[in-house]
């Protein structure tokens, strides 16, 4: 059979603040510069979907991307976008929103809602520059 990876590129806009609870404010500046700003600061983060799979001989997709596109919207960017992660959003509530954190939740989150004879995995980018992906 013949496997295909699909891909599925959503948005949405958040802020958050890189910080340690235990550490002063001077070693959390100097661990995390800027992004300890206490007055939190926000991205706006590009996120990108990839689905794998055998082709259905009877539909000819891999997966619906319409039900992927809703999965998205309903998981992640209705919970999300225009937030502070830190103080709107249980799962950041004990964990500190970096890139590579947002990235895994995300991934968990969509773990749940596809299929298990699909490979997963998720990019996400904080910057045009800067980006990390689940699993490596």
């Amino acid at each position: 059979m013949s496997r295909v990876a699909i891909y599925r590129k959503a948005h949405f806009n958040a802020a958050h603040r890189l910080y340690n609870e235990d550490w002063d404010d001077a070693k959390n500046k100097e661990v995390f510069g800027v992004c300890s700003n206490a007055n939190y600061h926000g991205h706006n983060y590009e996120l990108e979907v990839k689905v794998v799979g055998e082709v259905d001989q009877q539909t000819g997709m891999v997966i619906d991307l319409k039900l992927l596109k809703d999965i998205i919207k309903d998981k992640i960017e209705d919970r999300y976008d225009h937030k502070n992660l830190n103080l709107d959003v249980d799962d950041f509530k004990t964990v500190n929103p970096s890139a590579e954190n947002i990235c895994i939740k995300i991934y968990d989150i969509l773990r749940e809602e596809i299929d298990d004879q699909f490979d997963l995995s998720v990019r996400l980018f904080e910057t045009p520059r800067n980006f990390v992906e689940y699993p490596a």
